[in-house]
């Protein structure tokens, strides 16, 4: 089927969850994320006239995600908010239960300055191949390849001092 021809539903059928994950793992707040998935269709449905098929369907509504979640972190009210929902009740597979080991390593994840954390959401969370983050990010493939080294050894240290805790 023909991208544009998509309707709001098969979009939301194709892209959803994943998109929803996204938006909660990079923002960490349940609540702050359904807005950001909301705004995040919503602008894409507006603009897929616009889509000009230079990437997958999948990464041009990522970038969009991404971007509402970045605009949602610089705003002044989320400086102001407090956080609704503890970081380990956060959800990263409808399949499996979260552990408590995979709680740690959300807040790790979550602990992560932005441009690290977003690659590991992309890459490890969404399953995205480097060349398809870095079409997301508008980045070099390099750079990525880059901040996912860097974010590999800020986690490992994380979790290195959980583990020995």
């Amino acid at each position: 089927m023909d991208n544009t021809h998509m309707s709001i539903e098969e979009m939301i059928d194709a892209y959803g969850d994943e998109l929803l994950r996204l938006c909660t793992l990079y923002l960490g707040d349940r609540q702050l994320a359904e807005d950001a998935f909301q705004t995040a269709v919503i602008k894409a449905w507006r603009h897929l006239n616009t889509f000009r098929g230079e990437s997958s369907l999948k990464t041009w509504l990522f970038r969009i995600g991404v971007n509402v979640c970045r605009d949602t972190l610089r705003s002044g009210w989320f400086r102001l908010r407090r956080r609704c929902e503890p970081l380990d009740a956060l959800a990263l597979s409808q399949s499996a239960p979260q552990s408590e080991a995979a709680g740690e390593v959300t807040q790790a994840v979550l602990a992560l300055p932005g441009k690290y954390r977003e690659v590991i959401v992309l890459y490890y969370y969404e399953d995205m191949k480097i060349r398809e983050i870095a079409a997301t990010l508008h980045l070099p493939a390099n750079s990525v390849s880059t901040r996912l080294r860097r974010a590999r050894a800020l986690l490992g240290e994380a979790l290195k001092g959980e583990i020995e805790a």
